[in-house]
């Protein structure tokens, strides 16, 4: 159980195709871990660092037994800390030291980029109060649940995958401060409530 460290060298990653192209980086080697992934962020805020596992689950990689759970705990860590208002990041072990094939890593990331990039060139600062305390809990409290549930959403097919998309585009619109954006990102979670009615 640590404090994660991160690099003073390299500036955050400010937008959703930056951080898509440090994951990219990172994954030039043959296998990587989350806490090579993390330093490459530099000393990122939470946001950044909640948008990495909610994109990895809405990716093929969440076909992987038991990744889509192990992305769910990250995911549910980071969120409740941000609803603490921590300064630093704090993740354990178990999920910093896991390790991921850069090739798998690299198409996953790569199949999504250019998505990110059309997705980026259309955020703005709108509806700006809901990215702003206290409406910023809402988001944050959404994720947190998010997180909590994807371990039990691995019996229902792609329902994790939704809600990783759910919790990207939320993170994303708290990262580009766009309320629009916040609100959209609410709308997976109907997908989820279906998959799981069928499943029932």
């Amino acid at each position: 159980m640590e404090e994660t460290t991160t690099s003073d060298a390299e500036a955050p990653p400010a937008s959703l195709p930056e951080i898509i192209d440090r994951v990219l980086q990172a994954a030039e080697a043959e296998t990587t871990d989350i806490r090579a992934i993390l330093h490459s962020f530099g000393r990122a805020s939470f946001t950044p660092v909640l948008l990495l596992p909610a994109i990895a689950v809405a990716t093929p990689l969440s076909g992987i037994p038991l990744f889509s759970s192990l992305m769910g705990i990250f995911i549910a860590i980071v969120s409740a800390q941000m609803l603490a208002r921590r300064r630093h990041l704090w993740l354990p072990n178990f999920i910093l030291s896991r390790r991921i094939s850069g090739e798998k890593l690299r198409a996953a990331f790569n199949c999504i980029r250019p998505t990110a990039v059309w997705i980026d060139a259309r955020t703005a600062k709108r509806l700006r109060l809901l990215s702003r305390r206290p409406l910023i809990f809402i988001p944050q409290l959404i994720c947190l649940l998010s997180g909590l549930l994807m371990p039990f959403l691995e019996f229902v097919p792609f329902s994790s995958s939704v809600a990783g998309l759910g919790v990207a585009i939320l993170a994303l619109g708290m990262l580009a401060r766009d309320g629009v954006v916040i609100l959209l990102g609410l709308l997976p979670y109907a997908g989820v409530a279906w998959l799981i009615l069928r499943v029932i």
